[in-house]
């Protein structure tokens, strides 16, 4: 089987944001923020990236295409790369879902393979990302690409 990307449809993106933004809201409560403060932080990241809805530059968003020998495709998940503001050269994994009866398959490790292509095609030298720390499957696959920690944020919980 082989995996592509393929620039998402319009129509299908209001339902994508939604899901997106929900999505990294809840990522953000499983981090410890309080569900105000994620939901305000989800807002305002969706809307500088997507200003009424629209793909702003700088932003791609894919489908990630499962091909079968048969020609039959499937939609298994989705990513999003952002360019970095402040440099042409760095771009960013914003988002990358799989979508979970398709995991553990080599789709991600796919998509984010072609990631690195699709960034180098837009003039890329880096690609980051953030992963939050929960998340020990996505940390392990990354790493296992060559990614390297450049940054980590801790926290313990106090007695009070």
């Amino acid at each position: 089987m082989t995996t592509e990307l393929r620039v998402m449809p319009a129509e299908r993106l209001p339902a994508w944001l939604e899901e997106t933004r929900r999505n990294y809201e809840q990522s953000r409560i499983e981090s410890g923020e309080s569900a105000e403060v994620a939901a305000h932080k989800a807002r305002v990241s969706m809307a500088a990236s997507f200003p009424d809805g629209k793909i702003a530059p700088g932003q791609l968003v894919y489908d990630v295409i499962a091909l079968e020998s048969n020609g039959q495709s499937t939609i298994v998940g989705y990513l999003w790369i952002s360019q970095v503001e402040e440099r042409a050269d760095a771009w960013w994994v914003s988002d990358i879902e799989i979508h979970e009866d398709h995991r553990g398959k080599g789709y991600g490790r796919a998509a984010m393979q072609l990631a690195e292509v699709a960034a180098a095609e837009q003039g890329a030298a880096t690609l980051g990302l953030n992963v939050f720390g929960y998340n020990t499957v996505a940390r392990d696959l990354y790493e296992s690409l060559g990614y390297e920690t450049v940054s980590a944020q801790m926290r313990k919980p106090v007695a009070r």
